[in-house]
């Protein structure tokens, strides 16, 4: 069963206005699937293929210049040359989409599409699905614990996986297939150390110092191995809101992970009740809200991944919404239970700020939505119409 994605129809879209396409993401988030879908009658070609990868090194001209009516370049950074042939075809005639570009790793793509195809090439980030996708779908999960469990890659819903022995696999092949590409990665077994270190770091302030002590590498290699696994899509990190405010906030990054499958795994998780009583399930449950609001931002074109809010004093806003109308706080509990201690964050940004009360939203475990004069109230089963309205990029 094909669920349709959410950017689909903005591909179409910028399509017929430039003559290429670039959609990015981690492997196996279904871009070759929603190029195939959206472009049925283009050609396809996987530069993965060794054959295909030689003819494009060899005489890339040639190989560009074979497909005439719109061609489908699969993990296009493989062959990273082709960049510079595509400008020459393109500006020579710049029919809209002559090349639907996708690749599963961020390390190339970027910098090549900056340096060859600005102002040709319209680009689009393809994260595993979303929640609204999901609900969409058949494969709707009632229960929180399976939901955060199974996580949201295709796989584990169109081809039945087992979630944990999927995610394991996907990550060894990660680290194998992608990992050992790298020049400044030569051991693998220490960069899985890493990566697990990373999981049990979930939603708090990033240390790198800390985390490159723990590891036992330099600041240097943390860094770089954090950046390989940003431009992985597997990680990112919030930014501090710091704006209008003294000099008493932090300024560290928090650290997320795109997908809650893969990080139970990583964090050793083997099936969903074992997170009702894990010390991180709070984490987890933060991790999959903050990915989500991420995940509307790229729907809503917008860039970044938004920010959170943290004074030296303890007091946090785990999220703010930045629309035209301003800043709205985004507190995330995972209890199931509403208690009056969970809006006192919202309780203090709206002291801190003098906005409304009423303004900011408490997204918590359970599956009622309220309004209530200490903020709105959304159950994570009914956060639909707040996340619709930030792929609109307005506000309820």
């Amino acid at each position: 069963m094909f669920i349709p994605r959410e950017i689909g129809q903005q591909v179409l879209y910028r399509s017929r206005k430039y003559p290429v396409i670039s959609i990015t993401g981690p492997r196996q988030s279904g871009k070759t699937t929603l190029a195939k879908m959206l472009f049925p009658d283009y050609s396809y070609v996987s530069l993965e293929r060794p054959d295909y990868r030689q003819q494009a090194e060899e005489d890339p001209n040639r190989f560009l210049r074979t497909f005439t009516k719109g061609v489908i370049l699969d993990e296009v950074q493989r062959a990273p040359d082709l960049f510079s042939y595509i400008q020459v075809i393109v500006d020579e005639s710049p029919r809209p989409g002559q090349f639907i570009l996708t690749g599963s790793q961020n390390f190339l793509l970027p910098e090549k599409v900056s340096q060859s195809l600005a102002g040709r090439v319209s680009l689009f980030r393809l994260p595993p699905f979303s929640f609204l996708e999901l609900q969409s779908s058949q494969f709707e999960h009632e229960d929180l614990d399976t939901y955060l469990f199974a996580g949201t890659y295709p796989p584990v819903y169109d081809r039945g996986y087992e979630p944990h022995v999927w995610y394991l696999d996907y990550i060894q092949t990660y680290i194998e297939r992608d990992v050992r590409s790298l020049r400044n990665v030569t051991d693998l077994a220490l960069f899985q150390k890493f990566l697990g270190l990373c999981a049990g770091r979930i939603g708090q302030l990033l240390n790198l110092n800390g985390l490159a002590g723990e590891c036992g590498i330099s600041h240097n290699t943390a860094r770089d191995w954090m950046s390989v696994l940003e431009a992985s899509f597997l990680v990112f990190r919030l930014q501090p809101y710091h704006e209008n405010f003294n000099k008493r906030i932090v300024k560290q990054p928090k650290l997320y992970f795109y997908d809650t499958g893969l990080l139970c795994a990583l964090l050793g998780l083997q099936n969903p009740s074992q997170l009702a009583q894990h010390y991180l399930r709070g984490s987890i449950f933060e991790s999959f809200i903050v990915s989500e609001l991420v995940k509307a931002r790229w729907v809503a074109e917008l860039s970044g991944t938004g920010s959170f809010w943290r004074d030296r004093h303890g007091h946090e806003i785990d999220y703010l919404i930045e629309t035209p109308h301003g800043l709205f706080p985004v507190e995330i509990k995972s209890g199931e239970t509403i208690r009056p201690p969970m809006f006192q964050g919202l309780e203090y940004w709206s002291k801190l700020t003098g906005e409304p009360l009423d303004a900011g939203y408490l997204i918590y475990g359970g599956k009622e939505k309220q309004d209530r004069r200490t903020g709105r109230v959304v159950g994570w089963a009914v956060m639909s119409e707040l996340l619709q309205s930030l792929r609109r990029s307005d506000h309820i």
